[in-house]
């Protein structure tokens, strides 16, 4: 495999792609094998952070559509990205891998609050960091943590997994005419209102000059090949 294009990313997991092929819940056959593509990256000399979505477990927005307060709802997400980052570093741990997850939340019982000399002694150290609960704050979403993180440590891209192979003009899944973009602008992806990331994550990896990558998670290998350079996806930068 050619030489890895970066030496620190920001991997941003969504929920969904814990669940696998169930409609809810944790797989752990695909948890599992999320954590090979992990420690393969690892592997190349590249520092890996992840960003984990909570949407299989839980999801503050639809919640909060049902009477419940919105800054609540949201909290309840945040709790379902720790549930989810803890189920992945046990996956990482049973394959050798140390990881170390930092919550933007209080809660020492379970794992350690985020910050930034915590994550950065983390990947120093060969470990990877898993990095909890968002911004810690309602209303921003995982992707805008991903992005804020990845600024705050440096990483030289967002690595956005997904369950397509890029930003297209239209759902793929349900227009058979959408057309794939191969690279976009951070102002481009704004101003088309393309679906993959909100608008707020948007900004501020146009403010912080932060590339954006959008692969599928799904073929086997991807993290290894967008790190390579080869990887099928859409680029946002510039």
């Amino acid at each position: 495999m050619a030489e890895p294009i970066y030496r620190r990313v920001l991997v941003k997991l969504s929920g969904e792609s814990f669940a696998g092929p169930q409609d809810y819940g944790i797989d752990q056959a695909t948890i599992d094998r999320i954590a090979g593509e992990l420690i393969a990256a690892r592997a190349l000399g590249v520092e890996v952070a992840v960003v984990v979505g909570g949407g299989n477990i839980f999801r503050g927005v639809e919640v909060s559509a049902r009477g419940v307060s919105r800054t609540t709802g949201d909290t309840m997400g945040m709790l379902a990205t720790v549930m989810n980052c803890l189920a992945l570093a046990e996956a990482l741990r049973r394959r050798g891998q140390n990881a170390r997850a930092l919550a933007a939340l209080m809660m020492p019982e379970v794992c350690e609050l985020y910050t930034r000399a915590a994550a950065e002694q983390t990947l120093a150290e060969g470990g990877i960091a898993l990095l909890a609960a968002g911004t810690g704050n309602p209303y921003f979403t995982t992707d805008t943590a991903a992005v804020l993180r990845a600024a705050e440590i440096g990483a030289g891209a967002v690595l956005k997994a997904t369950n397509v192979d890029g930003v297209y003009t239209a759902d793929p899944k349900l227009d058979p005419t959408a057309k794939r973009f191969e690279k976009l602008t951070h102002s481009e992806a704004l101003a088309g209102g393309y679906k993959v990331m909100d608008a707020t994550a948007f900004a501020l990896a146009r403010e912080t000059s932060l590339p954006i990558i959008v692969f599928s998670i799904a073929e086997p290998g991807s993290i290894g090949a967008v790190l390579s350079g080869a990887g099928r996806g859409t680029v946002v930068a510039g």
